[in-house]
C-alpha cells in the first residue's frame, strides 16, 4: 500500500486529498479539502495548512494536477498567481517523489480509469464510451481545461493535455457576433474559454441584456448561474444567458471532436456537473452535431459526463501510479 498528496489546482480552488494505493492498484480518495488560492500567498502556505489539517504530517509522494502548462523550471498558473519550482519540492515540501501533469491531463486519467457507472448520457447514442480510438475531454470551470485520452481497447491510453481552450472563438451567428464585439472591447485577441467558462456567464448576460434593451441589475457570474438554473424562473435573462452558455459548450466540444479525430466525447468539472440537467434541455447537442457535411458523423459519437466527485484529485493520484508504481 502507498499513500500520497494528491493536490488539483485551479484558477479559484486548490484541493487536496490523502490517496491510497492498494496493491493491486485501485486508488482511494481520502475526504479533500478545498482551500481559496486568494486567502494563500503561495502554493507552499496553502501546504502547510493541508498539512496543519492532517495533524502536521504528511506522505513523502505528491501528484500534482495544476491549471496550467507543465515543464520547465517555474510552473506558472494561467489563472492565478502562484508558481512552483520542481526543484524546489522535495525541500520546501519534504516529498521524496513527485508527479506533476497539466489539470486536464488529470482529468484525462481519470476519464481513462473511471468506472463505467461514472458516467452520465449527454448527446449522441446512449452507449458506453468506446474502448478504443479517442476520447475528447473538456471542461469549463475558472478556464476552459481541452485535452484527448487514446485507448488502444485493453489496458493501455495514452493523456494528451493541451491548451485547447485558447484557441480562438468562432461566432456561430448573430448573438455569437455580439458576444465577441463585447469581449473585442476588452482584449485584443478572444479565445474559446472567454465565452465557454464559469466566469464568461457575465459576458453573455450583459450582451442579451444590450441586445433586449432590458433594464437589468448588475449580477456577479455566481448570482447569475444561481438564477440561471433555478427552477423558479425569476430571472429569464440569466437562464437565457446559461441557455445560450450550454449552445456555446455544445459548439466547442463538437469542434474539439472533429479536430481530435474523437470517437467520443467527456465532460468534465464541477461546473458541468451542477448544470447537467440544463445541458440535457438545452440545444447542446444539437449545436454539437451542427458541423454541416459531419452532422451525421458527430450525431453518431456518444457524448458523456463524468459524475466522479473529484475527478482532477483521482486522475492525479492515476498519473502518479501510471509514472511510479506501474
Amino acid at each position: 500500500m502507498t499513500q500520497l498528496v494528491s493536490v488539483d489546482i485551479g484558477g479559484t480552488h486548490a484541493r487536496f486529498a490523502i490517496a491510497t494505493v492498494d496493491a493491486d492498484g485501485a486508488i482511494t480518495l481520502g475526504e479533500p479539502a478545498t482551500l481559496h488560492t486568494k486567502d494563500h500567498g503561495s502554493f507552499q502556505l496553502a501546504w502547510q495548512a493541508f498539512a496543519q489539517m492532517n495533524g502536521g504530517t504528511l506522505p513523502k509522494a505528491v501528484s500534482f494536477a495544476v491549471a496550467g502548462p507543465v515543464g520547465g523550471e517555474v510552473i506558472k498558473f494561467t489563472n492565478n498567481p502562484w508558481i512552483i519550482r520542481p526543484a524546489m519540492i522535495e525541500e520546501r515540501l519534504g516529498a521524496t517523489s513527485f508527479t506533476i501533469v497539466n489539470d486536464f491531463e488529470a482529468v484525462g486519467h481519470a476519464v481513462a480509469c473511471a468506472d463505467e457507472s461514472e458516467f452520465i448520457h449527454l448527446a449522441g447514442p446512449d452507449t458506453p464510451l468506446p474502448p478504443r480510438g479517442t476520447l475528447s475531454v473538456l471542461g469549463p470551470g475558472t478556464g476552459l481545461g481541452v485535452a484527448h485520452v487514446w485507448r488502444d481497447g485493453v489496458k493501455g491510453y495514452h493523456v494528451q493535455a493541451t491548451e485547447g481552450g485558447h484557441i480562438d472563438f468562432s461566432p456561430l451567428d448573430l448573438i455569437d457576433d455580439a458576444i465577441l464585439a463585447r469581449l473585442r472591447k476588452r482584449h485584443n485577441r478572444v479565445s474559446v474559454e472567454r465565452v465557454v467558462s464559469g466566469p464568461a456567464i457575465v459576458d453573455i448576460y450583459e450582451t442579451l441584456a444590450a441586445m433586449q434593451q432590458t433594464p437589468h441589475v448588475d449580477k456577479t457570474d455566481i448570482e447569475i448561474w444561481t438564477a440561471g438554473t433555478s427552477d423558479s424562473k425569476e430571472d429569464p435573462l440569466a437562464a437565457a444567458a446559461v441557455d445560450r452558455f450550454c449552445l456555446s459548450l455544445g459548439a466547442a466540444a463538437g469542434d474539439y471532436a472533429l479536430a481530435q479525430g474523437a470517437s467520443g466525447v467527456v465532460i468534465a468539472g464541477g461546473l458541468g456537473y451542477r448544470i447537467r440537467e440544463t445541458i440535457l434541455k438545452s440545444g447542446f447537442s444539437e449545436k454539437f452535431c451542427a458541423k454541416g457535411r459531419f452532422a451525421n458523423m458527430m450525431a453518431n459519437l456518444p457524448v458523456k459526463l463524468i459524475t466522479h466527485p473529484q475527478p482532477g484529485l483521482f486522475g492525479a493520484a492515476a498519473a502518479y501510479v501510471r509514472e511510479h508504481l506501474s
